[in-house]
């Protein structure tokens, strides 16, 4: 492997599924400010709106989390053009 091409940060952090609490480890560089304590270890924290264990696809189910209500905004906005 060459020296010196690979990021410095490169370490384990916490993803943390906010729509189910949902919490996993993985190798990232992602920059963050909040932390999280696992297993007795503190790990940076990523917020996620959705992950694995709660996407549709993955899941099975087909409901689907939407915080921000574009869903519904998207509706109404072109619900004029619906068929009658």
């Amino acid at each position: 492997m060459k020296k010196g091409i690979h990021p410095e940060n490169y370490r384990i952090v916490a993803f943390k599924d906010m729509s189910n609490d949902e919490v996993f480890l993985s190798k990232s560089t992602a920059v963050t400010k909040d932390v999280i304590e696992m297993d007795g270890s503190e790990y940076p924290l990523v917020k996620l709106e959705i992950s694995r264990t709660s996407h549709p696809f993955y899941t099975g189910k087909s409901n689907l989390v939407d915080t921000a209500g574009r869903i519904d905004k998207f509706k109404n906005k072109y619900k004029k053009f619906a068929k009658k």
